[in-house]
């Protein structure tokens, strides 16, 4: 494969921590491969005159904590001109983050934009589980107050959280004798006009929360998430301790329904998240988990995703 011109936008690389970031893990991979490597943020990407371009600088990445980036002076690229942009600043998937999508539409697939732009747009992970009811626990988003506590009459444990946040915030467990509904829904209607996405709660995520890593479609393995003690929610974010985890014959059949989908739709990179027997997430926005599951299985992440992206240029 000869050298590919790279984009990366993400949030600042500056601040990434090496040993756990996986967009850190795909820029080096893509380096040792010898790759070149432009760096952006967000709010520095334009349409402009019919081009769409960022203003950046050139990377050269090292795993040396401390110095593990040197940015070169700042220029701007038309990504036009740019074999491969990577979408991956992590959510909230807000308007900001929508109209990037919109932006980068203009030069995919010229540009390979990974994950495709049209599909992460309209497959927020809370929303894209909607297709695969029979993968699925009970789930329910609305707005109003009245359907999330018919919906919690009929399940009993339940749990509450924004439809487009991320990271766990915003993640309640509510028990049949809570009485914080009302007030959680009147909190959450201040922040913002967005439904709500309420599932029934499975016991299971007590023995962690699987994050299930797929490559174009195919599962390549995954690592566990256990809460902390006294935590309802597993992500590492909030203290959930990541573990090694064999696939299970569940976890495959989930892989083989949504995966031709995903391989279809330009999502090469994608987490999934499985509680016991049940898909509760698709995660195509930034999705993580690349270095915990080499640490603990020797499986190259990074590699089998540059592996596939340079299959897709051909």
């Amino acid at each position: 494969m000869p050298t590919l011109e790279v984009a990366f936008q993400m949030d600042p690389m500056s601040g990434v921590d090496i040993d756990a970031d996986s967009t850190f893990a795909l820029a080096l991979e893509a380096q040792g491969r010898g790759h070149a490597l432009f760096h952006y943020t967000p709010d520095r990407l334009s349409y402009l005159e019919g081009r769409v371009v960022a203003h950046g600088q050139d990377m050269l990445l090292r795993r040396e904590r401390g110095h593990h980036v040197t940015f070169g002076d700042w220029r701007e690229v038309d990504l036009a001109e740019m074999d491969v942009v990577w979408l991956r600043q992590d959510p909230p998937f807000d308007m900001s983050y929508i109209t990037t999508t919109h932006i980068l539409d203009r030069i995919h697939p010229g540009t390979l934009v990974v994950n495709d732009p049209t599909w992460v747009r309209n497959w927020p992970e809370k929303l894209m589980v909607l297709d695969f009811p029979d993968l699925t626990p009970p789930t329910v988003v609305a707005r109003d107050l009245q359907t999330f506590r018919d919906f919690r009459a009929r399940h009993g444990d339940v749990i509450l959280k924004p439809l487009y946040g991320n990271g766990g915030a915003g993640v309640f467990r509510l028990r049949p004798d809570d009485g914080n509904l009302a007030s959680l829904h009147e909190t959450f209607a201040m922040i913002n006009r967005e439904p709500l996405i309420m599932q029934k709660y499975l016991p299971a995520v007590t023995k962690g929360d699987k994050r299930v890593i797929l490559v174009d479609g195919e599962p390549i393995g995954a690592i566990n998430r256990v809460p902390a003690a006294g935590e309802t929610r597993s992500n590492m974010h909030v203290g959930g301790r990541p573990e090694k985890v064999e696939l299970t014959a569940r976890d495959r059949e989930i892989c083989e329904a949504i995966g031709p989908r995903l391989r279809e739709r330009g999502q090469i990179f994608v987490g999934i998240d499985v509680i016991g027997e049940w898909l509760t997430e698709i995660n195509v926005t930034s999705p993580t988990g690349l270095q915990e599951l080499q640490r603990f299985d020797g499986t190259d992440g990074a590699a089998l995703i540059w592996d596939a992206i340079e299959r897709r240029l051909g």
